[in-house]
């Protein structure tokens, strides 16, 4: 009972990592309409960010601000300079957004080398939770706790704030909130920044827990755009559905079918693709 009690528990953890960087990428599809796959890169350089600073400062807390700040801020840079030039140009954004992530693959094995890495948790989540026979690590049960209250938080964002109502109606109708005289531009930037700045802490978090490497993005990258697939554009309920499936699925496959991990995590994109294209949540 144990055994099935810890995989339940490591696929959580795993789902609440993928909604931290599927959340951004699915209301910036939603949004803005834009293919961003340099996403994954955001993950990666989040987790490398948070590397230098944890090694400079010892502070964790530093780590994920910093991460958050700097990925953001490249996030920015990234819409404004190239892909609000490429906006309507769907093979543009994939060619432009797919070299930057090349760019900042190697920049990564450049500057910080090819060896896989591992941040440094805080001590009070060092060590195990034991509960009757099962013991789990307590960060990863720290980390489905945090995805938990940042999945609560954007939802209270979206569906209960003057700034979600205009997100959502941006989603919905560009026109129409460029009508009411808001800066339809400015809100691109920001939601896209905080995209961004979501992925870099889940690349503080999750290489803590996973470690961090070159390759990472583009693997961060395959999953979350398999949630999204399945959870729907532009949908935060969807993002959340989406990564509990691929986790799930992910977390389950190894477990019990090793030798065919990656095909139990695709095909409930594929079959979604073919039973309901535009997701769970999705609109056409």
């Amino acid at each position: 009972m144990s055994f099935y009690s810890i995989q339940i528990l490591n696929a959580l953890s795993l789902a609440m990592l993928l909604f931290l960087i599927a959340a951004g990428l699915s209301i910036i599809f939603g949004l803005m309409r834009i293919i961003n796959l340099a996403h994954g890169s955001f993950y990666l350089l989040g987790g490398y960010c948070g590397l230098s600073v944890l090694a400079r400062t010892g502070s964790f807390w530093l780590a994920l601000l910093a991460a958050a700040a700097v990925v953001g801020l490249v996030g920015v840079v990234l819409q404004r300079m190239l892909l609000q030039r490429v906006q309507h140009n769907e093979l543009g954004q994939v060619l432009m957004s797919f070299g930057v992530l090349l760019v900042i693959s190697d920049f990564a094995l450049w500057f910080w080398g090819g060896l896989p890495q591992t941040l440094e948790r805080p001590e009070f989540l060092d060590g195990a939770l034991r509960y009757g026979g099962m013991v789990f690590p307590k960060y990863r049960v720290a980390l489905i706790a945090c995805g938990a209250a940042v999945a609560l938080a954007l939802w209270l964002l979206i569906e209960k704030t003057r700034i979600g109502a205009i997100i959502r109606a941006g989603v919905d109708d560009p026109g129409m909130v460029r009508a009411q005289g808001i800066d339809i531009r400015l809100v691109f930037t920001l939601v896209f920044a905080a995209g961004a700045a979501l992925a870099g802490v889940a690349g503080v978090l999750g290489g803590a827990m996973l470690g961090i490497y070159p390759g990472a993005d583009f693997e961060v990258m395959l999953q979350a755009f398999a949630v999204v697939v399945i959870g729907g554009l532009g949908s935060l309920k969807g993002a959340l559905y989406g990564s509990l499936l691929i986790g799930f699925a992910d977390t389950l496959g190894k477990a019990f079918i090793p030798e065919l991990a990656m095909f139990t995590m695709f095909v409930p994109m594929v079959a979604m693709l073919v039973i309901r294209p535009n997701g769970l949540f999705g609109r056409a």
